[in-house]
């Protein structure tokens, strides 16, 4: 098992420890929901140094990030960020992508999950073609993110500047450290790239800001009321960004890149499945993998959860699922939960929006 700088930090402070990914990661410090619900009304703070950064530089850096993804990197000044896609010829996603350019370089950050995989994925593009650029796993770097609606004044005050003109997706340097306005829990934040000699101290100035340590779970269900998808979940190598609901992340007018025939064709005709919301209207909780039917008699099975929880903020069991495209919006939505079929319907995403 992997551990990041703050493993010792994480167990004088009580933290649950669970393997994730390769990863010894806390999975929560006090509790799921006290830790969710410090994000939606203060700011929390998560280490997510396990998350793979992985440098491109050359002079191919730019065409070869454009031939790897589906989202049109060279729209990207110095200092943005951009979500994108990494798929296989098929259309299938290899791993969802953070691309952030800077004035000499590339960075992609990519799921702790797929690190390895991608690496050996880009390699194998890299040379398809022979491009030129140089692919450099940065394993010095650690990532921590901030996130809440008071990120930004605990921001302000360590970093000693105002931040108000940094708009999601922008980023700056700190000093050596590389600071972006992004984040994966549905609220405003910050998130650091630094060297991992200075990750343990920069924890704590946050936590002696008012920063709530949080894990794993409540990076979840934050994750899932924003209706942000997790690989492995709402994405495999067999789901496509189109599927996904993610086709605004596919550029097909930007050039030839992997995957684009295939999901050219899924654009201009209707995909298979999709991805939708579910809300239930009985009791139980939805959870990855339980069978969804059209009929309270779980006849006609019509699709199946993806993540689902007992949202902290909502106080509703939520889900993410894939229906069968053919079947449109059905009135009502049934879950298999342990043999009782529990009713739901389908709802607008994202379940949560903040203000």
């Amino acid at each position: 098992m992997k551990r990041t700088p703050l493993y010792e930090s994480h167990l004088k402070a009580g933290a649950r420890m669970v393997p994730f990914a390769g990863w010894e990661m806390p999975v929560q410090f006090s509790s799921i929901t006290a830790e969710h619900n410090a994000v939606r009304s203060a700011a929390g703070i998560f280490d997510v140094g396990h998350m793979g950064v992985v440098e491109f530089k050359g002079p191919d850096a730019l065409p070869f990030i454009q031939y790897i993804t589906t989202n049109d990197a060279s729209k990207l000044s110095d200092y943005q960020a951009q979500y994108s896609i990494a798929c296989n010829e098929k259309g299938g996603a290899v791993d969802d992508l953070l691309i952030y350019r800077l004035p000499d370089k590339f960075i992609i950050i990519a799921n702790a999950s797929n690190t390895e995989q991608d690496l050996a994925w880009f390699e194998k593009m890299r040379a398809a073609k022979d491009f030129e650029v140089k692919i450099i796993h940065q394993t010095h770097i650690s990532l921590l993110s901030l996130q809440g609606p008071k990120a930004e004044a605990i921001a302000t005050k360590i970093i000693g500047q105002d931040l108000s003109s940094y708009k999601r997706n922008r980023c700056f340097m700190w000093g050596d450290i590389l600071v972006s306005r992004t984040g994966y829990t549905g609220e405003g934040g910050f998130e650091f790239f630094a060297n991992k000699n200075e990750v343990v101290e920069l924890w704590n100035k946050l936590l002696a800001e008012g920063a709530t340590p949080c894990g794993l779970g409540a990076r979840d269900t934050l994750r899932l009321e924003a209706a942000l998808p997790l690989y492995g979940h709402e994405y495999d190598d067999q789901t496509s960004p189109v599927e996904a609901g993610y086709g605004w992340a596919v550029k097909l007018d930007k050039g030839e890149f992997v995957g684009r025939a295939a999901l050219k064709k899924q654009k201009e005709a209707v995909p298979v499945k999709r991805l939708v919301g579910v809300e239930l209207e009985e009791k139980g909780i939805p959870r990855e993998g339980y069978e969804i039917f059209s009929d309270r008699e779980m006849q006609q099975k019509i699709g199946h959860i993806t993540s689902g929880t007992l949202s902290p903020t909502l106080q509703k069991a939520i889900g993410l699922a894939f229906l069968r495209t053919s079947i449109g919006n059905p009135p009502a939505v049934y879950v298999n939960i342990r043999g009782r079929s529990v009713r739901g319907k389908v709802v607008p995403l994202p379940f949560y929006k903040r203000s």
